[in-house]
């Protein structure tokens, strides 16, 4: 997944940042509203995690301006402040969950992983295409009764090939998908991981093909 945090607290937002990046999501890090409209000017994301207390305004004004123009990005708001009023307030404004800090890690994670399924309208981290099961949570692929445990970018790259059978996914797409503005990676990165997985789904009735000028596309054969 492709992270959007906007947290001014510099320590915090390391963390949180650190802990996503360990799991292979990629995130780009704002610490202000104005670099925030910025970023989803040029990137889409699958999560934005908002703070509330910005150095230039007020989260919620911006979760508010955001959903009114029609943006529809999951939002996580992460809030100092635990009352109720507060809570039922983000969430009226359109945030699709919030955290209350301090927060543990495998919770925001798992916060993330129930919003995303209730968007893609799923119940559970497993997803099926053809003999293949692919587990997003585990980090693994079945197929004729064998498990294969995967990298982070192996990973990442698979579980968007889930994400749109069928559909081509062009390299910079990936590029943009797998890799946040902080990495100097080429296109030939995501031949390398493309042909990793390809070794994964031998044996399956899935293959990722190359769509020649186009980019690849997860089919089955």
């Amino acid at each position: 997944m492709r992270f959007l945090l906007v947290e001014d607290n510099i320590q915090l937002a390391k963390a949180i940042c650190d802990h996503l990046l360990l799991d292979g999501h990629v995130v780009d890090h704002a610490d202000r509203l104005s670099t925030t409209t910025d970023y989803l000017a040029t990137t889409a994301y699958d999560m934005i995690l908002l703070d509330i207390m910005l150095p230039d305004g007020d989260g919620r004004e911006f979760l508010n301006r955001y959903r009114a123009s029609a943006g529809k990005t999951p939002v996580i708001v992460l809030t100092a402040r635990s009352e109720v009023s507060d809570r039922v307030g983000v969430l009226d404004l359109g945030a699709d969950d919030y955290i209350t800090k301090p927060f543990d890690f495998s919770e925001l994670e798992a916060r993330c992983r129930a919003v995303l399924r209730r968007h893609s309208g799923g119940a559970t981290n497993r997803k099926s295409f053809g003999e293949v099961e692919f587990d997003g949570l585990a980090g693994t692929l079945t197929h004729h009764g064998i498990t294969t445990s995967l990298r982070n970018k192996e990973l990442r790259l698979l579980e968007i090939f889930f994400n749109v059978p069928g559909q081509i996914c062009s390299k910079p797409k990936l590029v943009d998908r797998l890799f946040s503005y902080d990495e100097d990676v080429s296109e030939n990165a995501i031949e390398v991981y493309v042909a990793r997985l390809r070794k994964h789904l031998e044996g399956s009735n899935v293959q990722i093909i190359t769509v020649r000028g186009l980019g690849y596309r997860l089919s089955l054969v």
